[in-house]
């Protein structure tokens, strides 16, 4: 199977919800109807800086699904892309949705002049790290929560 990626269209609610909400389960932080509803209006709004990305396979059925933003770095005096999430359906994963989803985005970086395609992920996601350990070099930084 070849994925191939696309943007999330809007139309597309139902479909984007079912994967999302498996990303919810995977991480185990359920997507209520509030938060769904609240998070597509984000995508659905042109104004807003998130946006959304489907691997779909041969026939366009979404397999997999990357939220992403720009974001500034003043230290470095660039911008940069943040993959919030990265999700692939359980019955798809090794049929190359996670790489076509981060080589689109390493190439939409490169086109928009992006110096970094930026993502954390859990410490126990071996999974998924062995995949990000093909495309990018693990960092020392630590991340931090500050909950107000």
């Amino acid at each position: 199977m070849t994925a191939t990626v696309r943007r999330v269209r809007d139309n597309e609610f139902f479909t984007w919800l079912d994967l999302y909400a498996g990303y919810g389960d995977f991480y185990e932080r359920p997507v209520t109807d509030e938060k769904a509803l609240l998070v597509w209006s984000w995508i659905s709004d042109p104004d807003n800086e998130l946006e959304a990305y489907f691997a779909v396979d041969e026939e366009d059925t979404p397999i997999g699904l990357a939220h992403v933003r720009e974001f500034l770095r003043p230290l470095d005096g660039s911008k940069g892309l943040y993959l919030d999430d990265l999700f692939v359906s359980p019955d798809a994963r090794g049929a190359g949705a996670g790489s076509a989803l981060l080589e689109t985005l390493r190439e939409s970086a490169k086109e928009r002049g992006l110096s970094v395609v930026r993502w954390i992920t859990a410490k126990d996601n071996e999974t998924a790290r062995r995949l990000y350990d093909r495309f990018a070099e693990k960092t020392k930084w630590v991340t931090y929560d500050l909950v107000p």
